[in-house]
């Protein structure tokens, strides 16, 4: 089939350029230029490569076979949103340090891992971090300690033009996204009810109280379906804490402000949870002209759900997540955020609960305060676990700092 049967659709300019760029991934020209590449280099060392061939022109096609209109953010709806939010006196411009590497004298480390083959063990440098230009985004000193009232100021905007302003409004969450729809609430005289697992810090829950939103406790994997009860018995509308456009869209100005500050970043690497802010910010680079600029989601090995979706080409729900980094832990991999990450992120990076900690640690060392959610992508930078990052411009977002002082001491012991 022509390809450029595509462009025949009503979409946007920026939609038709994806597909564009989708064209030259799964064109008969660059697959047989791929198969040339692999003769060349001779049949013992072309297994890589031919896998490399393989992943691309795969996951090509499953971007072919996805509902634009219905899944991805368009440039216009980023800068509509962004205009919206830079006059909202809630959401503040966050800071981004520049030039950083010297703070961290890891970055000035090779990183040397030990590969095993069928017949040998070697040691190989995986990952040169020398001469890394770094930039830390510090979502952490955003209104309610994180990212999240970005989204959700633009969420409950939204909500209101389609349903009025008395709507009835419910979400689910144990911490980041529940401060800020709390917050965003605070001053609506309609109803607003925030559902709980019981498992919940008290004092989230007392702010989220504080602001006139009623906390409803459940059972972690009852939350969804009381969220349901509550939409079919009692008119409420849900405000999904993650998979949603308006929430990416509203995320998506972090980014805009990233482009202000560092107009050329190389690589960004990003927190990855229920995966919306990486979806913002991976769209709103791309989408913005920084095509040649490489987003890395960063998960925990102990809830890898977009992680596991890429392997699987689809959305996924496990079974058992946990993680220090509780922020970084849903159960699911949301289908819209799924949908923006395949689209616009590079790939998925895990790492450990104790490369998590150590970076906190590290941070508060330095005199930034970040929770174990928003440690994961610097740690995945100093772990070497981003790939061709020397010479790079490279960009780490700390996307939260929601931790008391009893919570500090209990993770980042002094005595140790």
């Amino acid at each position: 089939m022509n390809l450029k049967f595509w462009h025949n659709t009503k979409w946007s300019s920026e939609r038709l350029k994806i597909v564009s760029d989708i064209e030259g991934l799964v064109h008969p020209s660059k697959i047989v230029s791929g198969i040339e590449g692999l003769v060349r280099a001779g049949i013992n060392k072309s297994f890589d490569q031919l896998n490399n061939l393989v992943e691309n022109i795969a996951v090509g096609l499953e971007k072919l076979n996805m509902d634009l209109d219905s899944a991805i953010v368009t440039l216009e709806q980023i800068q509509e949103t962004y205009k919206y939010l830079r006059a909202q006196r809630d959401v503040l411009h966050t800071p981004t340090l520049l030039h950083v590497q010297s703070l961290f004298p890891e970055l000035h480390q090779s990183t040397n891992i030990t590969e095993s083959t069928d017949d040998t063990k070697s040691s190989v440098k995986r990952n040169s971090l020398l001469d890394t230009d770094l930039y830390i985004k510090l979502e952490s000193m955003q209104t309610t300690g994180s990212f999240k009232i970005r989204g959700v100021l633009n969420q409950m905007r939204k909500v209101q033009e389609r349903h009025g302003k008395q709507a009835k409004l419910v979400t689910m969450s144990a911490g980041n996204y529940g401060k800020s729809f709390a917050y965003a609430s605070r001053h609506s005289k309609t109803k607003a009810i925030c559902v709980m697992p019981h498992t919940a810090l008290e004092n989230k829950v007392k702010y989220i109280e504080k602001m006139g939103v009623e906390v409803r406790k459940t059972l972690t994997c009852e939350l969804q379906s009381e969220v349901d009860r509550l939409v079919a018995e009692e008119g409420f509308v849900f405000c999904h804490p993650f998979d949603d456009v308006d929430l990416i869209a509203g995320y998506s100005s972090s980014a805009l402000e990233l482009l202000e500050d560092v107009p050329d970043p190389d690589v960004v690497v990003v927190n990855c949870g229920g995966g919306g802010l990486v979806s913002g910010v991976a769209a709103g680079i791309s989408l913005s002209g920084g095509k040649d600029c490489k987003v890395y989601a960063v998960e925990p090995e102990g809830a890898p759900t977009m992680y596991e979706s890429f392997k699987e080409r689809r959305p996924v729900t496990l079974s058992d997540v946990k993680s220090v980094a509780s922020g970084l832990a849903p159960p699911y991999a949301g289908t819209i955020c799924y949908r923006h990450c395949r689209w616009f992120v590079e790939d998925i990076l895990l790492v450990s609960d104790e490369e998590i900690l150590q970076t906190m640690r590290l941070l508060f060392q330095r005199g930034i305060i970040a929770e174990p959610s928003g440690c994961a992508a610097l740690a995945a930078v100093l772990a070497g676990k981003v790939p061709n990052i020397a010479g790079k411009k490279v960009v780490v977002y700390i996307s939260g700092g929601n931790i008391s002082c009893a919570e500090l001491q209990k993770l980042i012991p002094e005595d140790q």
